[in-house]
């Protein structure tokens, strides 16, 4: 019973930073409906120049993360401007190109800029286990569960809130008409992109302190197209619950699956849980289909 309890809250705890690497998915896909396919690269390169600022500038830790917060800002809005902005009205696949060849770009400047660099940042957070009620648990993934959920909460509020996520959720429903009513499309979209590079930097930093850094940490983001599509695409509180599932299924896997079919199952069984929503409810858990007027 005690090992059943260790994989389902290591899986908890995973699931929560998986929440608030999804989150940055979410925001993008539901004020612009365009799938980012470079996440995963966002991520890493977020993680990257939080341990650059650490490593080799020699900031603090407070002004590590605010320089490498700074710089994915930066690219955000830049990308959106200088190439988002051009491909509106433009084919589904247009922006699907432009992301992948975002993805791939990220991967070769960063093996060639991050070369040398320490992978993550020393957090002042203690590594050694502590057992409540027999139970092992890691202090730091218990620490940053926490702050990835309290990230998801501020962000969750922010979107259906404040001034700003109502003028998301405008756009995302009608761009023509918000922009009718005096929203600046550009503004908002780039707050959007500025607000994602924010995130990567945290969840980066998050994901390479407790499962370790370097550049296959880009490879995270093929564990987020199975919670964003089973949550809904469009839907924070689905995406919660989609990340939560994906990581106590992994976790159980891991723990009781892999020792009998091999390493890596525990990685499978999400896909294979995907396949299973997809085919009860093809818009996901909490997605909604889109209602148009033949």
């Amino acid at each position: 019973m005690s090992f059943f309890l260790a994989l389902l809250i290591d899986g908890a705890l995973a699931g929560t930073i998986y929440a608030l690497i999804a989150l940055a998915f979410v925001l993008v896909y539901k004020t612009s409906r365009m799938v980012n396919f470079a996440l995963g690269e966002w991520i890493m390169l977020g993680a990257m120049l939080a341990a650059t600022g650490f490593h080799s500038l020699g900031l603090g830790l407070g002004e590590a993360l605010i320089f490498a917060a700074a710089g994915m800002a930066v690219l955000g809005v830049v990308f959106n401007v200088l190439v988002l902005r051009r491909l509106t009205m433009r084919p589904v696949i247009s922006l699907i190109m432009v992301t992948l060849g975002l993805g791939t770009l990220i991967r070769g400047a960063a093996a060639l800029l991050f070369t040398g660099v320490p992978a993550g940042l020393p957090l002042p957070i203690p590594t050694d286990q502590i057992v409540v009620f027999g139970t092992p648990l890691a202090p730091d993934k218990l620490v940053a569960a926490a702050i990835a959920a309290l990230c998801v909460a501020a962000v969750g509020w922010f979107a259906a809130h404040s001034r700003t996520g109502i003028a998301w959720r405008a756009i995302a429903d009608d761009p023509q008409a918000a922009s009718g009513t005096g929203i600046d499309l550009n503004r908002h979209l780039s707050l959007v992109w500025a607000l994602t590079g924010v995130i990567a930097v945290v969840a980066g930093v998050l994901w390479t302190f407790v499962a370790g850094g370097g550049f296959g940490v880009a490879l995270i983001g093929l564990k987020i197209f199975p919670i964003v599509i089973i949550g809904g695409l469009d839907s924070i509180p689905g995406t919660i619950v989609g990340a939560m599932a994906i990581g106590v299924v992994e976790s159980l896997g891991a723990g009781y699956l892999d020792p009998s079919v091999g390493g890596g199952f525990g990685n499978i069984v999400s896909y294979l849980l995907l396949l299973a929503v997809l085919i009860a409810r093809p818009h996901g858990l909490f997605g909604q289909p889109r209602v148009e007027r033949v």
